[in-house]
Order: structure tokens, then C-alpha cells, then sequence
């Protein structure tokens, strides 16, 4: 009689032992299929730059500076924006405006994105009515090239 349930208990614990490891290798790929936190996209990005800059209030001129926003697929930034270190150091809005770029990058990489491959440069900024502005083109208020 022993000899008849002893391989009826082997395969018992043979096909619990199965469905352990089974169980405990199917736990971490359940862990991994759940998506991580994503990253923020380009827009949540722009509108985080956005605010950061506010509305870029000065005294002075040597309070405005420029940031690059943005990147082309051949490189190089696709806009510069206006912001004041009045109230601001910049650190927060330089690591969001590099994020950005990275993100745009990557999208650009993904979907085979071309540009014109043309230069933008920095236009400057100056404090205009105590508000920092991108200076316009052919006001020769920055210096020339």
C-alpha cells in the first residue's frame, strides 16, 4: 500500500512546488507591467515654463534674460523666451527648459522628424514698461554678430 500512494504524493508535491515557483515568477512580471509614473509631456513641460516665468517683471534691463525653448531635429533651441531674475535664479526654469528640449528631442526622434535645419539666435531681452521682453529684430539693442 505504501508503494501505491507514495507517487501519488510525489506528484502532489511536484505540482504544488509548480504552482509556488509559478506563482512567485508571475508576481515581479505582474510589478513590471505596471506602468511607472510617466513623464510629464511637452505641453505640461511648456505650460510648468510658463509659469515659472510669470510675468517676467523688472526694473532694469540687466534683470532680463533669455532661455532657450524647445529643439529643432537638427538642433539648436526652436524659440527663446524672456525671463526675469528679479524674483527668480533660473535654476527651476533652465531644468524645466531642458527637459522640454529632451522630450522634444526624443519625439522628434521617434516620429523621423526633419526641420529646416535654420539658426535662431538669441534676439536678447530687455525690461520694457517693467515687464522683460524678447528684443525685436533690427532694433540694434544687442550686439551684432
Amino acid at each position: 500500500m505504501k508503494t501505491q500512494n507514495l507517487p501519488a504524493l510525489l506528484r502532489a508535491v511536484c505540482v504544488g512546488a509548480l504552482l509556488l515557483a509559478t506563482s512567485a515568477c508571475s508576481a515581479p512580471a505582474q510589478d513590471s507591467a505596471t506602468p511607472a509614473t510617466p513623464a510629464p509631456t511637452q505641453a505640461a513641460l511648456q505650460q510648468q515654463i510658463q509659469s515659472e516665468v510669470g510675468n517676467a517683471a523688472c526694473d532694469s534691463t540687466a534683470q532680463c534674460q533669455t532661455i532657450a525653448i524647445g529643439a529643432k531635429s537638427c538642433g539648436g533651441p526652436e524659440s527663446y523666451l524672456a525671463w526675469s531674475s528679479k524674483n527668480n535664479d533660473g535654476k527651476k526654469l533652465k531644468a524645466l527648459a531642458y527637459a522640454q528640449a529632451e522630450a522634444q528631442r526624443r519625439q522628434q526622434q521617434n516620429d523621423g522628424m526633419l526641420s529646416t535645419c535654420s539658426i535662431i539666435t538669441d534676439p536678447g531681452a530687455s525690461c520694457v514698461a517693467g515687464r522683460c521682453e524678447l528684443q525685436k529684430p533690427g532694433l540694434n539693442h544687442g550686439s551684432a554678430l
